[in-house]
């Protein structure tokens, strides 16, 4: 069984930081693609940052360049730097891994349960 554990969410003032991390455990063979999904009340989920393994990134345009996505594959682990946060970025923040299992010849897409973003004067 694989699973990812998020943590770091909480509560913030705007212009503040907060750094999310994102542990991925289990029979593990490979992690490609890790990311951070997002999903603010009433709204559809939405992607705010992906990491290939070897490092490409991809970001949404509302978080270009006040977030940063890293990982750290000998630990099986993605971050999210958050700085200049806004009052839009409240969420619940999802950490999403394409991950190869050991023993099988299919990829497998693992969510975690989320962790609560607030920016909030």
């Amino acid at each position: 069984q694989v699973r990812v554990v998020e943590s770091g969410g909480g509560l913030v003032q705007p212009g503040g930081s907060l750094r999310l991390s994102c542990a991925a455990s289990g029979y593990i063979f490979s992690i490609n693609t890790m990311g951070w999904y997002r999903q603010a009340p009433g709204k559809q989920r939405e992607l705010v940052a992906e990491i290939t393994r070897g490092g490409s990134t991809n970001y949404s345009d509302s978080v270009k360049g006040r977030f940063t996505i890293s990982r750290d594959n000998a630990k099986d682990t993605v971050y999210l730097q958050m700085n200049s946060l806004k009052l839009e970025d409240t969420a619940v923040y999802y950490c999403n891994a394409v991950v190869r299992p050991v023993a099988t010849y299919r990829d497998l897409e693992v969510w975690g349960q989320g962790t609560l973003v607030t920016v909030s004067l």
